[in-house]
């Protein structure tokens, strides 16, 4: 069921509505002069805007934990912190703290309940004790006291313990109050995961209450497998859900966790020591790069900072807030300390791990040896991180609305993982920025690998920082992009905005003097520390009504060298360069501009991949999406539509738009979809042309007039003519599954640490390998990222279908078998392990989540695939086997894949001597066995080649190390579906089978009755539609020869729910795609929705009203409350041509929805 929800745009993603408090008041700050609806979104404190911003509480005293009033500066106010009692950071009630030991109880776990008004704890304890009064007895839930420097300032959190027995009491309970936003698991943020069998289940949970007494909260705990909140994706301004019902979201659910990869805390020195199953790497550059020995040019010189600093600015007056492990008061190379604080259970403000002082000393360090890029700024050092490198989510949340309320300038947090789901903490960075603080954050250690971005640094609002080393080459351990939130039917980012050095960087030791880290922990800081040096330069008197996150980034990104060798998605934007950002700050003038700031995919090997990509009449269109940064104002929104220009034989192109509808905070998308049209079939040359638009942003402070500015980003691409069948191949894209949201294990079972699957799955990040080889062997590989019903199967040799993790739909399953047997697609099938005693005893107690964690599938979806296969009378097994095999003069690796159990007769079905694992066995080791792993079958006529093999491995870039690729076998196979005819030299004639293998009675794998895939698969969700990803004709949402029938019975669903469909092409052109990034707010569409409504319901009235009324946002009025649902307009069959608005859903319908009328429209 689909519902249409409505987006209100807030200043705050995380709601704030109301209050009396200082970070009420924020929301108000944070809004731009003049904008319309200011008091809806801060009611009842408008009239109090020009109250001077003060904590609440008694000043005069501290409770336990808490900072005393001096405790910015001072040794005697260092002792009375300790006195007071750090350690009790977190403190309760019913089971006291004792000593440093904090011995309490874990009775139940620990959930965040987030609130829609900033108020101070006691008051939102008494609150949701009056609430829970009459439907919750005391017994079952428990406030926990957060005794912190925030504690003085309205919060708009809480932490509590609930009792596992009642979770779905309280759960419901909580579902009733109109005033709570929702209640996620509390989580332990930590680099490494805690694996133990079912057998230890009892011993793991004893072994975490007492990892929670040592190393964690007063609020540690968290929930438990199925009983664990479940989280939608967040993905707008206002913290808008993109819609689980909807066909296309990114993703559907998530069990709570914010699980870490590679840790970001510093590598120390040289990391080549450190292999791949440290890290769960498996695929580390050999080659050693020649590095500046200790000492030879500090990081300061390397970008000329001096001469910044010979102009009279060292970071004086900007307030640097450094995330981190803490720092001590008296180190000799800090003179600027204004306020240390802790947010952890030790007992302790200074740094025991030696992490924090060094980021600190990057970014400010007085030290000649080692000096900082701005040594006079004002450091706030905020322990968030204890020295076991252990952290929660309260406390980062407790930090943050810390920093908010203090009036931080910038932020470097040194942390990440791949969790962009977990939406209390993306939400609240999102705030952050909104408040005009700049945050810079790591891109992450778990490179050389693509597609493994951490957050917050994969955010659009959040500068990301890569690393390299002297020499200008990748360091290998920097993360890389594309960003994965905009799978399957999207196209990610490029990110990091851009790298700087972070291999062998000198800084400060704890005790003085200084060492050399490695990591993008330590390129952070760089960055860091050049943006406080940036910001001074900038004159006191105005600096933050010119600067914001959407300037520096513009500074930075634009000022960056481009450095050759890596591409786009390694290096982004290229690297820091100090002074061209300093001449850009100079001169700035508040505008707007794209990231990157043109697209020219003629330059190789920068713009790869789409510089391998030559587009073509009859394509899958390319998408490049692009971030749109608006250095006017925290809001905006692009007024009117984009404009395709053609420059030189731009004519041919198809050019059609998706992007924001707001501009929030300071960044939004611009999707761009090309396709070359029929008159270029036969064109061969370079195409140019620029994509223009407007942004407009309300009147700034002391202005009257609103914010113009006119962005043009040049595209300059190649098109060739359209390739002959033979040549082109399709990726299924639509049924790869992924973390987040669900656990979904890695292919290979002799990974020990990296044990997700969570880098796309796609031929742009882990296939890269794969997609390099193809391209270079004369093929062209197009992206799916909708249905089987979605492509017209003429035009390709073959459908690749790699590690798929997804169910069928079953108009896919009808649509694929004609599609092989009349119009002679090849299928080329790449399965993975599948057993279901495996995965039971795969099932682990994750120390970062407190929680259980139970695989959703296996590496792949082997019943699923069984059944798409079944007509052909082919079929998977479940035994998980390892080794290797010969075929020709080759070896190929065959790593933790699955057997052949069925074969049609006819067909050439290969068996190697493989080790079987038993079920939950680790490491290598057992039964050797004779084990069907290759079949290829094509009979005579039209019919297309199907070939089957049991494992991925070979094609995927993260396990090659570990086997070895068999990118060739890949095009012997395509060689095959194209000619029908084996290769004999590598494909013996032995592998014939004169009867069939195996038979339709015997036992197949099933599915997992214990696990309810419903939660992770889209399949089951939605019916099958066709995005703006796909060719135009399709856009209807299903094949055109079942679209007749399938119009005539629409499914039955509720009248009040708009439900994607098919229907005819005269009245439905194409779908906005909830898959762009996800905080922007709804994306506006060029043409229309496909949509089923109930005769004569106010929808269906609300989708035929002729005209339109005009859209939020345009004129004077301001971007406002946007109220336009994605409802139909007239049809417009230009691509570039305005559509005419649709009228707003009506509000009595909105409050049909079940869920309140401030609903949020999905978006992208």
């Amino acid at each position: 069921m689909r519902r249409y929800q409505i987006a209100i745009l807030l200043a705050f993603s995380a709601g704030v509505l109301a209050g009396d408090d200082a970070l009420t008041r924020k929301c108000l700050a944070a809004q731009p002069w003049g904008t319309v609806g200011v008091q809806d979104t801060c009611p009842n404190t408008f009239q109090r805007f020009d109250q001077k911003l003060e904590p609440k509480g008694d000043l005069g005293g501290s409770a336990a934990g808490d900072l005393p009033p001096d405790h910015e500066k001072g040794e005697q106010a260092e002792a009375a912190y300790a006195k007071e009692g750090a350690s009790g950071v977190f403190s309760r009630t019913a089971t006291g703290h004792e000593g440093e030991q904090g011995q309490y109880r874990m009775d139940g776990s620990e959930y965040i309940i987030r609130f829609k008004q900033y108020k101070m704890q006691d008051e939102h304890r008494q609150n949701l004790a009056a609430a829970f009064e009459e439907s919750l007895p005391e017994s079952v839930w428990e406030w926990v006291e957060r005794n912190n420097p925030a504690k003085r300032y309205p919060t708009d959190f809480g932490v509590l313990r609930v009792d596992e027995a009642a979770l779905k009491a309280v759960q419901a309970a909580v579902a009733l109050i109109p005033w709570v936003k929702d209640l996620t698991t509390q989580q332990k943020i930590f680099r490494s995961l805690s694996s133990e069998s079912d057998s230890d289940a009892k011993a793991q949970r004893a072994k975490g209450r007492k990892r929670g007494r040592k190393a964690g909260p007063r609020a540690g705990g968290g929930a438990s497998g199925k009983s664990a909140e479940r989280a939608e994706v967040h993905s707008g301004p206002s913290a808008p859900r993109v819609d689980a019902d909807l066909p296309w979201s990114p993703a559907v659910e998530k069990p709570p966790g914010r699980l870490r990869t590679k840790p970001t805390i510093g590598l120390d020195g040289d990391d080549s020591s450190l292999g791949p199953d440290d890290f769960g790497n498996a695929s580390e550059h050999s080659r050693r790069q020649l590095l500046y020995s200790a000492g030879s040019k500090s990081i300061t010189d390397a970008f000329s900072a001096s001469t910044i600093w010979k102009k009279g600015f060292t970071g004086q007056k900007v307030k640097m807030a450094v995330f981190d492990t803490g720092v001590r008061l008296d180190h000799p190379h800090f003179k600027n300390i204004e306020e240390r604080s802790n947010w952890t259970h030790e007992n302790t403000l200074n740094d025991g791990l030696g992490h924090g002082t060094f980021v600190a000393g990057v970014i400010a360090s007085q030290g000649n040896e080692c000096q900082g890029f701005a040594p006079d700024a004002l450091i706030h050092t905020f322990r968030v991180f204890t020295n076991d490198q252990v952290s929660y989510t309260s406390w980062f949340l407790d930090a943050f609305n810390y920093a908010i309320a203090t009036d931080m300038n910038v932020i470097n947090l040194s942390i990440g993982g791949p969790d962009y789901l977990d939406h209390p903490f993306v939400e609240k960075v999102w705030e952050l920025t909104a408040n005009n603080i700049i945050m810079v954050s790591a891109i992450g250690n778990d490179g050389p690998l693509y597609g493994t971005l951490n957050n917050p640094a994969d955010q659009m609002d959040v500068i990301g920082v890569g690393g390299i080393d002297y020499t200008d080459h990748m360091a290998s351990f920097s993360s890389r992009g594309m960003s994965t939130w905009e799978l399957p039917a999207g196209y990610g980012r490029t990110k990091p905005d851009i790298v700087t050095y972070g291999r062998d960087v000198i800084g400060s030791k704890i005790q003085g003097g200084c060492r050399s880290l490695s990591g993008t922990s330590v390129a952070s800081p760089v960055v860091a520390g050049a943006v406080v040096l940036l910001a001074s330069t900038v004159p006191a008197e105005g600096r933050w009504d010119l600067l914001n996150p959407a300037v520096m980034k513009q500074a930075l990104v634009e000022g960056a060298t481009v450095i050759n060798g890596p591409h786009i998605h390694e290096q982004g934007m290229g690297k820091l360069n100090l002074i061209n950002s300093y001449n850009i700050l100079k001169a700035y003038k508040p505008r707007a501009s794209t990231v990157p700031g043109k697209w020219d995919l003629t330059n190789c090997p920068y713009m790869w991949p789409y510089c391998k990509t030559p587009l073509y009449a009859g394509a899958m269109p390319v998408i490049l999406n692009t971030t749109v940064v608006n250095g006017m104002g925290l809001t905006g929104w692009i007024e009117g539509e984009p404009e395709w220009v053609a420059g030189q034989y731009g004519k041919l192109m198809d050019v059609r738009f998706e992007y924001s509808s707001s501009l929030w905070p300071w960044t939004g998308f611009l999707a761009l979809y090309l396709r070359v049209k029929k008159e270029g079939e036969f064109f061969s040359g370079v195409v140019q042309g620029t994509v223009k638009f407007t942004v407009v942003s309300p009147p700034a402070r002391g202005e009257t007039r609103q914010r113009r500015s006119i962005v043009e980003l040049p595209l300059k691409l190649n098109v060739i003519p359209t390739p002959s069948r033979r040549n082109r191949l399709l990726w299924d894209n639509y049924h790869s599954v992924r973390y987040p949201p669900s656990y979904l294990p890695r292919d290979s079972l002799d990974v020990r640490q990296d044990i997700l699957d969570w880098n796309g799955d796609h031929p742009h990040t882990n296939y890269h390998d794969m997609f390099n080889h193809l391209r270079d062997a004369g093929y062209f590989v197009e992206m799916l990222g909708s249905p089987f019903t979605c492509f017209d199967a003429k035009n390709y040799a073959a459908v690749l279908l790699v590690d798929s993790e997804e169910e069928f739909h079953m108009e896919e399953v009808e649509k694929l078998h004609r599609d092989i047997e009349q119009e002679g697609l090849g299928l080329i099938v790449f399965a993975d392990w599948y057993n279901v005693e495996s995965m039971v005893k795969m099932r682990f107690f994750d120390d970062n989540t407190r929680s259980w964690w139970t695989p959703a599938t296996g590496g792949s979806n082997v019943p699923a695939l069984n059944d798409l296969l079944s007509k052909f009378g082919i079929a998977f097994g479940d035994s998980v086997i390892s080794g290797q095999y010969q075929l020709g003069r080759h070896r190929i690796s065959y790593a933790s894949g699955t057997n052949i159990i069925r074969f049609p007769a006819g067909g050439y079905l290969y068996s190697f001597q493989m080790t079987e694992r038993a079920a939950g066995q680790k490491g290598r080791g057992g039964n050797s066995r004779n084990s069907p792993a290759l079949g290829m079958y094509k009979p005579k006529g039209k019919h297309g080649a199907i070939v089957v093999h049991g494992d991925s491995n070979c094609l995927d870039s993260s396990h090659i190390q570990m086997t070895s690729n068999c990118f060739w076998v890949l095009v012997k196979m395509i060689e095959y579906a194209n000619s029908g005819n084996l290769d004999h030299s590598v494909f013996a004639s032995s592998g014939l089978l004169n009867s069939p293998e195996g038979s339709p009675s015997m036992n197949h794998p099933r599915r997992r009755t214990d696990v309810d895939f419903t939660e992770t698969s889209r399949v089951l969700k939605h019916d099958p539609v066709c995005g703006p990803d796909t060719p135009v004709e399709f856009q209807t949402g299903a094949d055109p020869q079942m679209s007749a029938a399938l119009v005539e019975s629409p499914p039955s669903k509720n009248s009040f729910t708009q439900i994607q469909g098919w229907l005819p092409r005269s009245q439905c052109l194409r779908t906005p795609l909830a898959r762009h990034s996800s905080q922007t707010a709804p994306a506006r569409i060029l043409s229309q929705s496909c949509i089923w409504t109930k005769a004569g319901s106010d929808l269906s009235q609300a989708r035929d009203a002729p005209g339109g009324a005009p859209a939020d946002g345009e004129g004077d009025k301001g971007p406002g409350v946007d109220l336009r649902p994605h409802t139909v307009p007239e049809t417009n069959q230009k691509a570039h041509a305005p559509a005419k608005e649709p009228q707003p859903l009506p509000r009595e319908l909105i409050e049909q929805d079940g869920m309140g009328a401030a609903q949020h429209v999905p978006s992208v």
